[in-house]
């Protein structure tokens, strides 16, 4: 029983156990991605990817969160500057565009 409860706690305080924030994700996407990727999604950059597509986000948000950790091509890495549970918060923001 305790060992559930252990559990159930664990899994509310992790990056997965909690909702997205999608207004905030809108805050560090201005901050962060606008300047490249634009700010409706449609990239100023023209090796950006095309967020405003509808298939461009297709991607589970654990491949999204690992592929934008790392950085890619003239996109920096974010690991370290952004916390996992800020660039989730970018993702949702991300699947509002469409």
């Amino acid at each position: 029983m305790k060992a559930g409860l252990l559990a159930l706690g664990l899994a509310a305080l992790s990056p997965a156990g909690l909702a997205a924030d999608v207004m905030q994700g809108a805050d560090l996407y201005r901050r962060h991605c606008a300047g490249c990727h634009g700010g409706d999604g449609r990239p100023v950059m023209p090796t950006a990817p095309d967020f405003a597509r509808p298939g461009a986000l297709l991607k589970p948000d654990p491949t999204l969160l690992a592929a934008i950790r790392a950085g890619r091509g003239a996109m920096p890495a974010y690991q370290g500057l952004l916390r996992d549970r800020e660039i989730l918060d970018i993702v949702a923001h991300l699947r509002t565009l469409r």
